[in-house]
């Protein structure tokens, strides 16, 4: 008898070696190979490499992560029979280029799957916030069990009837607002593309961004990192910030102005919690490494350790989803990109 014809795409891992090494277990390596023809262990980290050309000729499907070489019309001319682009991540500017499109090529995001970790983040900052944890662990500490009180200084503290202002109605703005429902607090809402309808939809009050500055005890930033976006929240939105508010900024750090923003975190007026900054890693002597009031992390709020998997998980069933010659539950329109991350 003929052997049956194998019908599976055949696909071709392209990213960094060390983030396929975290990203796919050997049993989600093994739901590759049963979805796709392929070989899970080859990454092709520079699809430029002569090392890489017969697979890449070969590939119907591309699945990426961070560390994707762009897909420049060099590279697409190498692989003929490409159709789609499966990416492991979120944003999908770093490596799709105008090319993929007048290619014609499906390409899937797994935004959705990234943003939940930074939303959970999120809401673990406006919370600590609101209790002004911080504040109270370092009185509580530099008290070194004298026995003072320090509960006087922290008499404003607390979530309850608090206003959030959430700037970018983002996909992962979005999961803030959601998880935001269960708490007593009023969500206030900036963001140009959403109407008044929509907001109601989500259940918050759509303002202007001074208004939101002004009336917001957290100001979370989840807008896009855009031309039009840098430095959005600048010297006056600081400004109108009430004393004692907390600017938390998971998104880019362009977004923020920070040297307008350090003469207020100095003074103490204002708290921040950045997981990102403007460079990426400050230089050394840098005052957010040493402010008291200054929460700074790696840029880890988005997918990280365990949470990789997710990611994984989820181009995965895409692929699954390519294979059956169905749509992607998540795919990406060139014509949205413009606004979103």
């Amino acid at each position: 008898m003929p052997h049956a014809t194998d019908n599976r795409p055949a696909t071709l891992l392209a990213m960094a070696p060390s983030i396929a090494a975290r990203l796919f277990t050997e049993d989600r390596r093994a739901r590759l190979a049963a979805i796709a023809r392929t070989d899970p262990h080859l990454v092709a980290h520079d699809l430029h490499a002569p090392e890489f050309a017969a697979a890449l000729a070969e590939a119907e499907v591309l699945l990426t992560c961070w560390g994707a070489t762009p897909l420049t019309r060099e590279v697409l001319e190498r692989a003929p029979r490409l159709r789609a682009v499966v990416h492991a991540a979120g944003s999908v500017k770093q490596h799709i280029t105008p090319a993929c499109w007048e290619r014609g090529l499906r390409v899937s995001s797994a935004a959705g799957a990234n943003a939940l970790p930074v939303a959970e983040y999120t809401l673990a900052a406006i919370l600590f916030a609101g209790k002004q944890v911080a504040r109270a662990a370092r009185s509580y500490r530099e008290l070194d069990g004298t026995g003072h009180d320090w509960r006087a200084a922290l008499h404003t503290s607390g979530n309850y009837r608090r206003t959030v202002g959430i700037v970018g109605a983002s996909r992962i703005g979005r999961r803030v607002i959601e998880l935001l429902r269960p708490f007593d607090v009023t969500t206030l809402l900036y963001d140009p593309y959403v109407d008044p309808a929509q907001a109601a939809a989500l259940g918050v009050r759509l303002t202007d961004l001074p208004t939101l500055c002004a009336r917001s005890t957290v100001v979370s930033v989840h807008a896009p990192q855009l031309p039009e976006t840098r430095h959005m929240i600048g010297a006056a939105e600081l400004a109108a910030m009430p004393d004692g508010a907390t600017l938390i900024n998971t998104s880019r750090g362009s977004l923020v102005d920070e040297a307008a923003l350090l003469p207020h975190l100095e003074s103490g007026r204002l708290d921040a919690v950045l997981d990102v900054t403007d460079p990426e890693v400050p230089p050394p002597g840098s005052p957010f490494y040493s402010l008291p009031n200054v929460l700074l992390t790696p840029h880890m709020a988005g997918s990280f350790g365990n949470e990789l998997h997710r990611m994984a998980d989820h181009a995965l069933a895409e692929l699954e989803r390519y294979a059956a010659g169905a749509p992607f539950a998540e795919a990406v329109r060139p014509d949205v990109l413009d606004h979103s991350a």
